[in-house]
């Protein structure tokens, strides 16, 4: 089956130092893929350079057969690329239920003078929006808090929200940046089953994860990175007994 997202000679240096270097995978329907590597091995970097908030020195993104390398990160978004960040990005002072009203807005028609003169589409697209944020948030498990601001809301909370937010968006690819940072036991297996729960709408998952028994339970492929440049690829049992990965990263954690 043909790719949904491929990545392709990807480059980018900030100054003399290649942060990413020559990077090529492909990210294929209803796949989780995990890219793995030290700190500072350039993960976020292209995660970075995949949803346009940095353009590379070279190479190209494509998504479902369309380059998008470059374009800006509302304009990726649209076409259906979401992305949660390490450090939870929120609208901290509004309320749960309103963040995911807010995010869905961007799938809507609505323009300025509809919102400014309460047109009948602004209304018809009001309901539009809160509907759906009232499925999306029962689907992440977070109805029982849709009236509290989100600043209010523990942790594990906060980074459901940030899937839900993304998921407002209804992408096609969802780029998760460490959602499993800072949790519990309990509450990583929690999320490992939202993200699988992500995955049986169809949405294809391209993460970052430090939590090496998650990443090899959860992945269908990983792709490892060491000093910005692939050194494997394979599925968790191939990568897992890979030479070079261990020495790079596995190492006694594994």
């Amino acid at each position: 089956m043909e790719a949904i997202l491929k990545v392709d000679g990807l480059t980018r240096f900030f100054g003399g130092l290649a942060a990413v270097r020559d990077l090529s995978f492909e990210l294929g329907p209803d796949e989780v893929l995990s890219l793995i590597g030290p700190n500072g091995a350039g993960k976020t970097t292209v995660f970075n350079l995949i949803t346009g908030a940095l353009v590379p020195t070279r190479g190209k993104v494509l998504f479902s057969r369309r380059e998008i390398t470059g374009r800006r990160p509302h304009e990726t978004a649209r076409l259906g690329v979401a992305r949660t960040f390490q450090t939870t990005s929120l609208f901290q002072d509004e309320a749960v239920l309103d963040n995911l009203i807010i995010g869905y807005r961007l799938r809507t028609r609505m323009g300025l003078g509809d919102a400014l003169f309460q047109t009948g589409r602004s209304r018809r697209e009001e309901a539009r929006s809160r509907q759906r944020a009232e499925e999306i948030l029962e689907f992440i498990g977070l109805a029982n808090r849709a009236g509290e601001l989100a600043r209010n809301i523990p942790q594990e909370a906060q980074k459901r929200l940030a899937v839900g937010l993304a998921m407002a968006t209804e992408p096609r690819i969802l780029l998760l940046d460490e959602p499993m940072g800072g949790l519990t036991e309990e509450e990583t297996f929690g999320m490992m089953a939202l993200i699988r729960k992500v995955r049986a709408r169809g949405i294809s998952i391209l993460l970052i994860e430090h939590k090496m028994k998650v990443v090899m339970s959860i992945s269908d492929r990983i792709v490892v990175l060491n000093y910005g440049q692939k050194i494997a690829e394979g599925t968790p049992g191939e990568v897992g007994k890979n030479p070079a990965v261990i020495e790079a990263y596995l190492g006694a954690q594994y």
